[in-house]
């Protein structure tokens, strides 16, 4: 699917994106921010405000609540800062404590002498700063020793300067470049169409619409989320006591941005401050189940309720692109990794060159229904194969199941051995993990035929649906595979289904039909029979077979269940070429045929020539 040269370009850009940071980053940002504020503009936009002002307006709220969020940060800091060294005792205390606890242990005994080192590190600086507070005992005055420095006024301006210039540039490029990607936004996007999809402007205007309302939506929506999970954890680290609470609340808000690490770094530091501010355990205790109760309401009742999962991405695909994007950016591209991805599956979704982008990233399911158990069964995997299928008769009947999914399946396994790409021992597995699969559906057909049961006891006051499989009750039907061990397998989902709709069902195997063999298949009480091909070439076998039960038994019905294989639908023929009752491709018409009383076809016998006439040879002239 990859070809080498979508390899080397998907190298190249990343190597562009890696080398060009200091374009690419300002260029990330100011378009994500787009996508975000675009909503408020269209907004304000409806309420008859100017374009321009709306625009401004939409900016300057969004970078001062920035700003304000900024500085009640810096300012939490800076408090906290001041109070460090009060925590330090009781962090090395209970260090100690636990040190001493494990002290059998290898690895604890290591931990209790780093521990000691931190404490003798830490009194060595108390007493430094004690001796230093004290007054000098005054002493041989040491010889002065004066140190120029000869360096460049210019140079050292520059050096306290461009540090505090490089943030304040980037944040005032950003600004810029989102007010005219605001401005601009339908010319922007007018030129990217003529530029990438004036062939097709449908899927390019898809492609346009799709990126806006998934990325736009996941901003807004993880705000909102963000914000519903830092206010009861800031009201909750507050009434537990724990200092610089509304610090603790908005790094969450923040860092739960970064997927899957965030709330645990969000939850790690107020632990470790309870941990240090409390002489015992029950603070540390109080917060970690804090933190707890409120990922688990966020997950699993906020964020389903705002917006599930609209992002589009597999949790694989968000955990990869957390680090390829840390990697590239550094921490913020670790924060703008999930929005930047979901840019990256929208094109793959709808440009068919980087469709491998959907596949790799995508949370859609990559395979069918029937392709995936096709897979398992080849695999060897009947359990997971029930699993699946267990999951999948929720809402559906097991006839409807069979029809769309097991018989594709078991075409495809067909299709595969007629190409010659499945060993011997691949087609018995693949046979034998397909049986497995309708045994272990037996509970399930157990369930249904208890309902059927129901249902027609029912029937007999009320009108019955057209759609419903008839009654069988009072019938007797046998079912068998054709001309291999996957039509077997064919023929076993078929018996089943009949069995639910309470006939009598008898089984036979290929094998059974096989020259000779078919006469010693019992056919007493017998009323129908179906035989089930899985190979669209097997009209000439399917007449043989017809004939030789006929022969046993004329009363008897003969039906062929022959599923639309190699492009041809064998529906479509005369059953009377081959002598056949009825010909059907699904199973859903095989039963309702082979549980209909009809009088069966009389076997067609084409008149032949046993033998040639021979020749009168004249007799050889007697020599006088």
């Amino acid at each position: 699917m990859l070809s080498g040269r979508t390899v080397l370009i998907l190298i190249g850009v990343a190597f562009l994106l890696r080398v060009g940071q200091e374009i690419f980053v300002p260029l990330a940002l100011a378009l994500l921010l787009s996508f975000t504020l675009a909503p408020i503009v269209s907004f304000l936009r409806k309420r008859s405000v100017p374009k321009i002002l709306a625009v401004i307006l939409a900016v300057i709220s969004a970078f001062c609540a920035i700003a304000v969020f900024s500085f009640i940060v810096a300012t939490q800091v800076a408090n906290l800062a001041e109070n460090i060294p009060t925590y330090q005792r009781n962090i090395v205390s209970k260090v100690q404590v636990l040190a001493q606890a494990g002290s059998g242990s290898g690895v604890l005994e290591h931990l209790s002498k780093v521990v000691e080192k931190m404490g003798a590190e830490i009194q060595t600086r108390a007493t430094e700063s004690q001796d230093t507070a004290a007054p000098e005992i005054p002493t041989r005055e040491p010889m002065p020793v004066e140190i120029i420095s000869r360096t460049n006024p210019l140079q050292t301006l520059g050096n306290l300067i461009l540090p505090l210039i490089s943030p304040f540039a980037t944040a005032g490029l950003v600004i810029v470049l989102v007010v005219f990607m605001l401005l601009e936004r339908e010319d922007l996007r007018d030129r990217f169409i003529r530029l990438v999809g004036l062939s097709d402007l449908h899927r390019t205007t898809a492609a346009l619409q799709d990126a806006g309302k998934r990325v736009g939506k996941y901003l807004l929506m993880q705000l909102v989320v963000n914000a519903l999970y830092a206010l009861p954890i800031t009201i909750g680290l507050w009434v537990l006591g724990i200092p610089n609470a509304i610090l603790w609340g908005l790094l969450t808000l923040v860092l739960r941005f970064v997927p899957y690490i965030g709330p645990v770094i969000g939850m790690i530091l107020p632990l470790f401050l309870a941990l240090a501010i409390a002489p015992g355990w029950s603070l540390v205790a109080w917060v970690a189940a804090l933190f707890v109760t409120t990922e688990l309401i966020s997950n699993n009742v906020v964020e389903p309720w705002l917006y599930g999962s609209h992002t589009g991405l597999s949790p694989l695909a968000i955990i990869v692109s957390a680090i390829f994007w840390s990697w590239l950016w550094g921490p913020i591209g670790l924060m703008l990794s999930t929005p930047l991805t979901v840019c990256l599956v929208v094109l793959g979704r709808h440009v068919p060159q980087f469709g491998f982008l959907d596949v790799l990233l995508g949370n859609e399911p990559v395979l069918e229904l029937h392709e995936k158990l096709y897979q398992r069964l080849l695999a060897g995997d009947p359990n997971e194969a029930t699993d699946n299928a267990e999951e999948y008769l929720r809402e559906e009947y097991l006839v409807d199941y069979y029809d769309k999914v097991g018989l594709p399946a078991l075409l495809l396994g067909e299709m595969d051995r007629q190409r010659g790409v499945m060993s011997e021992s691949q087609i018995e597995l693949f046979s034998s993990s397909s049986l497995t699969l309708v045994d272990n559906l037996s509970d399930i057909a157990d369930e249904e035929e208890n309902e059927e049961e129901t249902e027609a006891t029912e029937a007999l006051i009320t009108s019955v649906d057209e759609t419903d499989l008839p009654d069988g009750r009072g019938q007797s039907v046998l079912c068998m595979g054709g001309r291999g061990v996957i039509d077997d397998a064919a023929s076993a989902m078929l018996a089943q289904i009949i069995e639910i709709q309470g006939a009598t069902v008898s089984s036979a195997s290929y094998r059974d039909l096989a020259g000779r063999a078919s006469q010693r298949v019992s056919l007493d009480g017998i009323d129908t029979a179906v035989v089930s091909f899985l190979n669209g070439n097997s009209k000439s076998h399917a007449r043989q077979i017809i004939r030789r039960l006929k022969r046993i038994k004329p009363a008897m019905r003969v039906g062929i269940l022959i599923p639309t294989a190699n492009g041809q639908n064998y529906a479509q023929i005369d059953a009377a070429d081959i002598s056949a009752d009825f010909i059907t491709t699904s199973l859903n018409e095989a039963v309702k045929l082979a549980l209909t009383q009809t009088k069966p076809r009389e076997l067609v016998v084409v008149a032949r020539k046993v033998g040639r006439p021979r020749l009168q040879m004249a007799p050889p002239a007697v020599a006088s």
